[in-house]
């Protein structure tokens, strides 16, 4: 029987790829449980803290936040959960991701046609991008996406 060796903090923090401040902020967010602390008063981390972070930083590097990446971790609790639980909280971060680039383009045309509109050899007071930021109503946006019917 092989025994591995508990990881302090910063051992965890270097194998992991992230800092010190990186684990102690996912223990305030309830994705690292907080280890046990040797009688020295350092943080004892199991082995298998590693996989965890990591799969916290993949999961955040493909835009799950951190209360989407708590749903997929409490999934691995749950017996009766199957692929199709993740695949559907996959599928609506896709559709979130969607809804931000529909939002990324009609800004991306807006800013386009204001600078296309700009005579740019024109005084200051003229300019329709400074005009446009100056009366135009800022746009309400609905970050839900849409859904298909």
């Amino acid at each position: 029987m092989t025994v591995t060796a508990a990881l302090r903090t910063g051992e965890l923090a270097e194998r992991a790829g992230v800092n010190v401040e990186t684990l102690r902020f996912y223990e305030r967010q309830g994705l690292l449980p907080v280890p046990p602390r040797r009688t020295s008063g350092y943080r004892e981390y199991p082995a298998e803290a590693v996989d965890l972070v990591r799969f916290i930083r993949r999961a955040q590097h493909l835009g799950f936040s951190l209360r989407e990446i708590k749903e997929l971790l409490n999934l691995r609790a749950v017996p009766r959960a199957t692929c199709a639980d993740v695949a559907g909280l996959a599928q609506r971060k896709i559709e979130d991701v969607d809804a931000k680039i529909r939002d990324l383009r009609a800004v991306r045309s807006a800013l386009a046609e204001l600078v296309n509109e700009c005579p740019r050899a024109a005084p200051l007071a003229q300019c329709p991008i400074i005009e446009s930021l100056s009366r135009e109503p800022i746009p309400k946006r609905d970050h839900r996406p849409k859904r298909k019917s």
